[in-house]
């Protein structure tokens, strides 16, 4: 039977992971050890970013409806409140989409909370 030489996996396995870190600072893009641990933090902040997003754009979206609902006249918290009581099932991200490109169906959700909240 032949020798085999075990060089061509592991020179691969590197050259993957260099060009994952293809553009780390300093050692953590040429170095394998320091590229290694450059990754698995690079991943691991990833991961996590994903999930922050969403409450990022939730934020976003709280803010959108807040400045609609203010400029017709109503807090948010007393909007949201009027909505719900009125059974309008609208999430937030539809809200905010609505208060920038269509003011007018917008106004009229605002007056049907306005409505609720005055009971």
């Amino acid at each position: 039977m032949s020798r085999i030489k075990r060089g061509s996996m592991a020179r691969r396995r590197h050259k993957k992971l260099l060009s994952l870190t293809k553009g780390h600072r300093a050692t953590n893009h040429s170095l394998y050890r320091r590229a290694h641990e450059s990754m698995l933090k690079s991943l691991s902040y990833a991961y996590s970013h994903r999930r922050e997003r969403k409450g990022d754009m939730r934020r976003l979206w709280i803010l959108r409806v807040n400045a609609a609902s203010r400029a017709n006249g109503l807090a948010y918290s007393e909007f949201m409140y009027g909505l719900k009581r009125a059974g309008v099932a609208v999430n937030r991200k539809i809200l905010a989409d609505m208060a920038v490109k269509d003011p007018e169906s917008f106004a009229s959700l605002v007056t049907i909370a306005k409505g609720q909240t005055q009971d």
